[in-house]
């Protein structure tokens, strides 16, 4: 049977569209399908799609294919000068913080970390020795008791002196003390004066003290004017030095006899028991005499001068001459205090006269007074 002749299917492009008659499509719409279409390789793209699935392009409108425009450049360009800006700051700030002092820089160093089992390998002790026993955990300090066969480790011995090397030059103040060096410090002796040697005091006389005397107690007493150049320095006779003194010229015409001797000023009046005279010049014939009130007596003639002693002559280079004498006036007397005491000298040794040529001289050494207790 004839099959009946019918109308063919429409072509795709000829359907009718939705929203449409049987017609073809609007323009509009046929232009917005044109301008949906890839432009680098003409593949459709559909509502939304703003990369072409094909190549890669980027559809019309979308972020790739918009140019870039002379405002983003300035912000772009702005921030980047900002940074840089205050990267140059920050950078000016740290080195003109530098004070010239050296700067110490520190590294982190990563500890190696011991594995587990090398911690706990055990140490093997020679052959045929114990084990050493090992108490404690790992990271805690370990006691290992002392093998056995290896025998006590003893300390080394310190030596308790520190030994001088030959040729050394050892200071001789210095002492060496448990191995350690002490410097000694040694004070200088301060010089005491002191007076000569007392002489010797009878058995259950108590023993006095010696006054002391100003430096400029001690005067040469010259009533009769004799030339000053005859007589030497009275200091030296109180000075606690037997091997100085004062000394007198003996005048060749008038030899063996004198007529000077050596004073003592007290500046107040003390009662005195005796003297003891050092000399270098003994047999001299000596008295002593006393005397009170604000000024010396111009003569030994002057009844201001009362006789402490009698005259005498001591053959010793060392004489103790005790004040008073055998009667009750002379002991009263010896008993008051006085403020002058002179030791007049009335005659020379032989030994000293010298002659003409080179006369001779008479010393004193020393002279000490002492108070009456």
């Amino acid at each position: 049977m004839p099959t009946a002749l019918a109308d063919r299917p429409a072509a795709p492009s000829e359907q009718p569209t939705a929203g449409s008659a049987d017609g073809p499509p609007a323009p509009a719409a046929a232009a917005e399908q044109a301008t949906r279409a890839c432009a680098n390789c003409a593949a459709p793209l559909t509502d939304g799609q703003d990369w072409c699935l094909q190549c890669g392009a980027g559809a019309p409108d979308s972020l790739r294919t918009r140019s870039p425009t002379w405002r983003s450049a300035a912000v772009l360009g702005g921030a980047l000068a900002v940074l840089v800006a205050g990267a140059a700051g920050a950078a000016y700030a740290a080195l003109s913080k530098d004070d010239g002092k050296p700067r110490t820089a520190t590294a982190t160093v990563a500890q190696a970390t011991t594995p587990a089992a090398a911690a706990t390998t055990p140490v093997q002790p020679p052959s045929g020795a114990p084990a050493p026993t090992v108490t404690g955990k790992i990271g805690t300090p370990t006691t290992i008791k002392p093998l056995a066969g290896l025998g006590a480790i003893k300390a080394p011995k310190i030596p308790s002196a520190v030994p001088t090397p030959k040729g050394a030059i050892v200071a001789p103040s210095l002492q060496h003390l448990g191995g350690v060096v002490t410097p000694t410090v040694k004070i200088p002796a301060v010089k005491i004066r002191k007076s000569a040697k007392q002489a010797p005091v009878p058995a259950g006389e108590a023993h006095p003290e010696a006054l002391l005397l100003d430096t400029n107690a001690a005067s040469t007493y010259n009533p009769y004017a004799y030339a000053a150049t005859n007589f030497g320095d009275p200091s030296l006779a109180i000075d606690g030095d037997a091997s100085t003194g004062w000394t007198a010229l003996v005048e060749p015409a008038n030899a063996p006899k004198l007529a000077e001797g050596l004073v003592i000023d007290l500046n107040t009046a003390r009662r005195l028991s005796g003297l003891t005279l050092v000399t270098t010049t003994p047999g001299m014939t000596v008295q002593v005499y006393g005397a009170n009130g604000a000024t010396l007596p111009s003569s030994i003639t002057d009844p201001a001068w009362v006789a402490l002693s009698s005259s005498l002559t001591e053959g010793k280079k060392r004489t103790r001459i005790k004040f008073g004498g055998s009667t009750a006036t002379a002991q009263q007397n010896a008993k008051k205090p006085y403020r002058f005491v002179v030791l007049w000298i009335s005659q020379a040794p032989a030994s000293a006269v010298g002659t003409p040529e080179a006369p001779g001289r008479v010393s004193v050494n020393e002279l000490e007074l002492f108070a009456r207790k």
